[in-house]
């Protein structure tokens, strides 16, 4: 069955109407597809636009993007099996443009055709639930402005990076909302989910335009959120390394709670404002980048260390170790048909910072496939001009 769009758009064919009225558009999108787990064609003519002056205002523009990364990480330490979804979700998005012909990209349909999935795995379960978090999350931002699917997707993928303590991923915003939502790609959505063979994996990032390296940059990102994902259940997030006299909201008597000392005092003056929670989860976009939008996931990770997972697989794989607890991206991995992949794969698992800085540009670039600018100068300055790869950047 063929994944289709109602032909009733709502009479949103202005661009600046669409973006004014997102959620309708998100919401016809995702409720008109024919439940399938697969994308189908699209004229040749389809094209991802992106206007980078799409929100205007800076400040209502960083408001948002806030906004919509703490229901992510909210959602996220709520439920650490989350993570990936938000990440498989822009992956997805991204390799759904076909290099050869041009079309398809990463504009935000890939909601629309997993929430009508007939697919009952827990992958999909999942994906599901993180295509709900991001719709819920721009239903409430367009009280204040709007945010474009294709820009909540990229968003969304970016978060999950930094939920877990991964580098700080830039997101260009400003993906329009795509002109023709009849139908989407042909790309199989359980791409991502370990039933694919390491050959078809390797050939829908061929396919969309990505290098081998890029691919194991990206892959390894999955690779490190899945594998925390396994250690941290969705019921210890809320564990403080403080200990508790009550629980938060509850009552007691006054014999049960310790009184404070003068050096207990002195301890609290010492220690940092955000040390001192009960454990609950209070997101808040204020302080450095590391600070930002309250407690992690992985403790035990930062962008210093962010590679951690990927050293772990590359010394497993070279001394013959059991690699089953990192997922199925180490089949692809670890793929000794691909010496591409394995002599970059040494290279992230030695150097924290060659790692970081591929995810950085990776990913940026899989978010914008296929994307035409549009608007003023930024057309006249971007239009055309080819895709920097990895490579390009050596």
């Amino acid at each position: 069955m063929v994944a289709k769009y109602n032909d009733d758009d709502g009479g949103h064919g202005d661009i600046s109407t669409d973006r004014r009225s997102f959620f309708n558009q998100a919401a016809l999108a995702a409720g008109a597809f024919a439940g399938v787990s697969t994308m189908a064609p699209q004229p040749a003519s389809a094209k991802i636009f992106l206007d980078p002056a799409l929100y205007g205002d800076q400040e209502l523009r960083q408001s948002a993007v806030n906004s919509l990364k703490e229901s992510v990480r909210r959602a996220v330490l709520q439920n650490p099996a989350l993570a990936p979804s938000f990440y498989q979700l822009a992956l997805l998005d991204g390799l759904s443009y076909d290099i050869g012909t041009g079309d398809y990209g990463p504009d935000g349909r890939v909601i629309g055709a997993v929430i009508n999935s007939k697919d009952t795995s827990e992958y999909m379960t999942n994906l599901k639930k993180a295509c709900d978090v991001l719709l819920e999350s721009c239903r409430n931002l367009k009280k204040l402005t709007s945010v474009t699917t294709g820009d909540a997707v990229a968003l969304g993928g970016a978060a999950a990076v930094e939920s877990i303590g991964g580098p700080f991923l830039s997101v260009q915003l400003g993906r329009l909302e795509p002109a023709n939502k009849k139908d989407t790609s042909t790309l199989d959505l359980t791409i991502l989910s370990g039933t694919a063979s390491t050959a078809v994996v390797t050939k829908a990032f061929l396919k969309a335009g990505l290098t081998e390296r890029e691919m194991t940059a990206l892959l390894g990102v999955l690779c490190t959120i899945d594998t925390v994902r396994k250690n941290r259940s969705s019921d210890d997030w809320r564990a403080s390394a403080r200990p508790k006299f009550r629980e938060a909201g509850k009552m007691g008597r006054a014999s049960e709670f310790k009184p404070l000392t003068e050096q207990d005092i002195a301890e609290m003056e010492d220690e940092e404002f955000e040390d001192r929670d009960e454990g609950w989860y209070i997101a808040d976009s204020f302080g450095t980048r590391d600070q930002a939008f309250g407690a992690k996931v992985a403790d035990d990770l930062s962008e210093k260390n962010f590679n951690k997972y990927v050293k772990e697989l590359y010394d497993s794989g070279k001394k013959g170790g059991n690699v089953d607890k990192f997922g199925w991206t180490t089949a692809v991995l670890l793929d000794k048909q691909s010496p591409v992949t394995q002599s970059w794969l040494q290279k992230y698992a030695g150097s924290y910072l060659s790692f970081n800085k591929d995810v950085s540009v990776a990913y940026n670039a899989i978010t914008q496939l296929g994307a035409e600018f549009t608007g003023g100068k930024y057309e006249n300055l971007l239009k055309n001009r080819k895709r920097k790869t990895l490579n390009d950047f050596d």
